[in-house]
């Protein structure tokens, strides 16, 4: 009740009515704490990173209280990942109090440089990795320039410790904390040195390195174009070499890559670049041979067309079709014959006569495919994504149109509706499914919401559906449209009727 009432007198700009009786809250909150079990527990520490938010200044002159707490009951509790996680928020909030600041560091910063130091078989499971997850949090959450603690004492610890670990959560949280660092003070973390003279952006190389190096798990990698794709914007020029490096490294791990998650996660770095170095990318991808001896530009394009429908994330979502249309435009404008000469898998061909396919005659006759160019599999995919965003927005206007009397009247034909429901999902492919939904608010809770470089990302703003509809009717002003349209199927030319083509 406590936090819904300051939530709801912060909402009305009433919290002054509170101020005299936070003190009270407060030492109540920590009382109950110590009291009872871990239910009653969550629910004082989402009270309690409520209560933080009321009054910064109030906030600021109990911090020798909230912090120490808060540790305690992290470290008490570091295997209940909801009580981490509240933690988690009440630093958060911390963090982002000018004022709390720097006597929050001293007490947080060398507790998690501690548990990063220590042996593994010296401290819980899962410890270092959640505490290398709070490190993230009060760097993204504090105004740079970053303290020295930050710098100086828990970034070369970060980075020793993803280099150093077996954990996979560790080195996943480690690379997205490294993520956090290059994002928020990439000028402090080039300018810091150690004894050796390795400055944090050979660390960073050094643990991009591991998360993509053949002998670790691929899970490894799940995360690592987030990483690979925030260090080139921030420190593409410093780079060097270093560049080429990574993207050898990224190709050799696609190559054993076998989950969507980290085939996704590597494609998005070439994507990205499609739209910062198109052309310095297609030279270096058709200097270097894949694994079937023809140009890796071949096998880059193969892998990421024969996914993309299948990526998930409003983020990606805009960013790997917005790459497509600036593939297909420079592929067109330029008449770019590396592109051109590209063939792909198109669309699969069915034997109507086969009836179910069983494991048998699947093994017997395998899956066949139309081979189809490169620039007309781009646009195929454009049009597809096009039909996302449109169903996406054609749902979410359906929702908004509910109102009261009609979810109440719901009750009487739900048992039809499931039904009928089922009906429709008959012969439905899970993919397909998945994809309706990928640019659905809805379907997504907080997920690119909570990433800082997506948020900043302007292509993040962007009106997927308007853009794409605008391109392509763009592109059906070419002279060469009327060859590509001869590829379309039915469903495909349904979509492009809906916006006058």
């Amino acid at each position: 009740y406590i936090g819904s009432f300051c939530l709801m007198l912060k909402i009305s700009e009433s919290t002054h009515v509170l101020q005299p009786f936070l003190p009270s809250i407060l030492d109540g909150l920590i009382h109950l704490a110590a009291q009872f079990s871990s239910e009653v527990l969550n629910l004082v520490m989402e009270t309690l990173c409520i209560v933080c938010t009321v009054d910064p200044a109030f906030t600021a002159s109990v911090e020798n209280k909230i912090c120490p707490f808060t540790i305690a009951i992290f470290l008490k509790y570091s295997n209940d990942p909801v009580v981490a996680s509240l933690a988690q928020d009440i630093f958060k909030e911390l963090a982002q109090i000018e004022a709390c600041q720097d006597a929050m560091q001293m007490r947080l910063i060398p507790t998690l440089v501690s548990i990063m130091q220590a042996p593994a078989d010296k401290i819980p499971a899962g410890l270092c990795a959640t505490s290398i997850d709070i490190l993230t949090t009060v760097v993204r959450n504090t105004k740079p320039p970053l303290s020295q603690l930050l710098i100086c004492q828990a970034f070369p610890a970060v980075a020793q410790c993803s280099l150093h670990t077996d954990d996979h959560a560790t080195m996943q949280n480690g690379g997205e904390c490294l993520r956090a660092y290059i994002s928020v003070a990439l000028e402090q973390i080039a300018q810091w040195h150690d004894e050796q003279g390795h400055n944090g952006l050979w660390y960073v190389m050094q643990v991009v390195s591991q998360l993509l190096d053949p002998r670790t798990s691929e899970f490894t990698a799940a995360f690592v174009g987030r990483l690979v794709s925030t260090l080139i914007s921030k420190a593409g020029s410093e780079l060097g070499e270093n560049l080429d490096q990574i993207l050898r490294a990224i190709l050799s791990k696609m190559q054993q890559a076998e989950t969507l998650t980290v085939m996704q996660s590597l494609i998005m770095v070439f994507a990205h670049l499609v739209h910062s170095q198109l052309e310095p990318l297609l030279e270096f991808l058709c200097s270097l041979p894949g694994p079937t001896g023809k140009p890796a530009l071949e096998f880059v394009m193969s892998e990421w067309m024969s996914r993309q429908h299948l990526f998930y994330g409003q983020y990606e979502g805009k960013v790997s079709s917005v790459a497509l249309c600036k593939l297909l435009q420079h592929g067109i404008n330029t008449d770019d014959k590396r592109l051109q000469d590209i063939r792909v898998k198109g669309e699969e061909i069915f034997n109507m006569e086969e009836g179910i396919r069983t494991r048998s005659k699947a093994a017997k006759n395998p899956e066949r495919w139309t081979n189809i160019p490169l620039l007309v599999k781009i646009l195929k995919l454009i049009i597809n994504e096009l039909s996302n965003a449109m169903e996406a927005s054609s749902s979410r206007q359906t929702a908004a149109e509910w109102s009261q009397e009609e979810s109440n009247d719901m009750w009487e034909d739900q048992e039809e509706e499931e039904e009928e429901e089922e009906e429709g999902l008959t012969g439905q492919l899970l993919s397909d499914i998945l994809a309706t939904n990928k640019y659905d608010d809805d379907y997504y809770e907080d997920d690119d919401e909570d990433d800082p470089d997506a948020l900043k990302d302007p292509l993040y703003q962007i009106d997927l559906q308007a853009y794409l509809t605008n391109f392509l009717c763009q592109f059906a002003q070419q002279p060469c449209y009327a060859m590509f349209s001869d590829h379309l199927n039915e469903n495909e030319r349904r979509v492009l009727q809906t916006i006058g083509l």
